[in-house]
């Protein structure tokens, strides 16, 4: 499987965790994501940014997602980079915000590439950060 990074993953390099669609439980998603960006061996900084990004995330998709849904987070790891797609069934007509938006400034301020997309009722943010600095 080729990631947004270009370089083949295997099953080993990927984590799924499924939480509720609530607020409550994105401090999972925090920790994993950390976990996983200093498994990487990612700077304290690099850290917080792609944790600051996958919580903003998160909240857009909360703020779409169908009552009593499940957010599903996919990590994708490889050499240099951690890819996050988070993706959540969303209520009918729902849209993800514009590329214009705060929101979105903040994902793209805070990851080296990020994406939305949105059809058959489900809607997925995907996240790529690349480690800056060297081993």
């Amino acid at each position: 499987m080729t990631q947004l990074t270009g370089q083949r993953t295997t099953d080993d390099d990927i984590v799924h965790l499924t939480v509720p669609a609530d607020g409550g439980y994105l401090g999972v998603l925090r920790t994993a994501t950390a976990g996983l960006a200093a498994r990487l061996q990612f700077a304290l900084d690099e850290i917080e940014d792609l944790r600051i990004a996958v919580d903003e995330a998160c909240a857009m998709l909360l703020a779409i997602a169908t009552r009593d849904a499940e957010l599903e987070c996919r990590f994708a790891v490889t050499d240099d980079a951690l890819t996050v797609e988070v993706t959540v069934p969303t209520v009918r007509g729902a849209t993800l915000p514009s590329e214009s938006s705060f929101a979105w400034k903040v994902l793209t301020a805070l990851t080296t590439a990020a994406n939305a997309r949105a059809a058959e009722g489900r809607a997925t943010i995907s996240l790529l950060t690349r480690r800056a600095s060297g081993y």
